[in-house]
């Protein structure tokens, strides 16, 4: 499913000639069409009659794979499973990781700390819901893979699809500066995690460090280690207990990884053991036009090694008409126009496939653009 099936168009030239394959030659890929994702959440409200028409309709419109954001309880996967089966979707349960709600069964000391002291518990970082957990805590992982392990048993679920599983933003994307009013030229404590005594107290015993004496601790490159490790550490340990129930696990992570997702929200993704990786290539969130996400996407491809599936994710202009008059960055994105080469630029650098954010956001000229970019054959170059 996951596999690009990737042919030499001069092979059987080449093959006669006896002659090798240059460096850099291009290779044709050959598909009827692209495999195609979607990002969406639900059920709210809806009937099961009124998810199926949705799911029938995104089908027809060239979606394969759902990636579905419906909470924590697997009675709600298994009813909107059935459901996704029964139009021929593939069905991946898109479930938030570091970031969750407080509740009962969270500790509040399972939160993490900033450079400051304060915890996400109640003091999230840019938004309210910034609730985010540490990943040092044995409280934090244990919480997590009970939670996925009860959903992976869900006979309908294919794939468990991870979000949020990193730090808080250090640094945020350029393109969102001006909404939240910073100028994030440098790492800030305020906006650094996790400081909680358990991790200082790690990353002492493991380097004779004392970070909070560090005079800057973002010139510490082992600190940063530390805290790239904690988060491969637990999705490595999270894919074990997929792996167990026999599904598959994935994840949207931040492009890069070392251009961008390393140095904003310390995720060192091509160390995660992942079925495949979904990097969200929202290029207006870096002030970039489609070309950018052709680099990053090749950039993910290269640092994989070609060893495992590359999802790009597209962000889609709700309403494009009005892009240039919108001043919230998380209302812009991919116009009809653009939408082609994004998904071009994808293709040709490498992605296994392509995933929209969000379905809901796509008008009547992105379907039209939509329809044609994934049944063409694209050459990785």
């Amino acid at each position: 499913m996951y596999r690009i099936i990737i042919l030499i168009s001069v092979i059987f030239t080449l093959s006669c000639n006896n002659s090798k394959k240059e460096v850099g030659e291009e290779k044709e890929v050959k598909k009827d069409k692209i495999p195609c994702y979607a990002w969406l959440g639900g059920p709210g409200k809806a009937t099961d009659d009124e998810i199926k028409a949705n799911f029938t309709k995104l089908k027809s419109k060239g979606i394969d794979v759902l990636m579905y954001n419906g909470g924590q309880n697997p009675e709600t996967y298994k009813r909107v499973g059935k459901i996704a089966k029964e139009v021929g979707l593939g069905f991946h349960t898109w479930i938030p990781t570091m970031v969750q709600h407080n509740k009962p069964e969270i500790d509040p000391e399972w939160y993490a700390i900033n450079g400051l002291g304060e915890s996400t518990y109640d003091k999230p970082p840019y938004v309210s819901h910034y609730h985010f957990l540490c990943p040092g805590k044995k409280g934090t992982y244990n919480f997590l893979a009970d939670m996925y392990a009860k959903i992976a048993d869900v006979e309908e679920v294919d794939a468990i699809h991870l979000d949020y599983i990193r730090f808080p933003d250090v640094i945020l994307a350029r393109g969102l500066w001006d909404k939240y009013g910073l100028v994030m030229d440098r790492e800030f404590p305020q906006y650094d995690y996790c400081y909680c005594d358990l991790c200082v107290g790690d990353f002492k015993a493991k380097t004779g460090i004392d970070i909070k004496a560090s005079e800057d601790p973002s010139q510490v490159e082992e600190w940063k280690q530390f805290r790239y490790d904690l988060i491969t550490s637990i999705v490595n340990r999270l894919t074990e207990v997929v792996h167990s129930k026999n599904k598959k696990i994935n994840a949207a992570v931040f492009p890069g990884p070392n251009s961008i997702a390393k140095k904003i929200v310390r995720q060192e993704w091509d160390k995660w053991n992942l079925d495949a990786f979904f990097p969200m290539n929202y290029n207006d969130f870096y002030l970039e036009n489609p070309k950018w996400i052709g680099e990053v996407t090749k950039e993910s491809v290269a640092a994989l090694n070609n060893k495992k599936p590359v999802i790009s994710g597209l962000f889609i202009c709700p309403k494009p008409e009005k892009k240039g008059d919108e001043k919230d960055p998380e209302n812009h994105g991919l116009l009809p126009e653009e939408l082609e080469a994004a998904i071009s630029e994808s293709m040709t650098n490498g992605a296994a496939g392509i995933c929209l954010f969000t379905p809901g956001r796509m008008t009547d000229a992105h379907w039209e653009v939509f329809e044609k970019a994934i049944h063409k054959t694209y050459k990785v170059k």
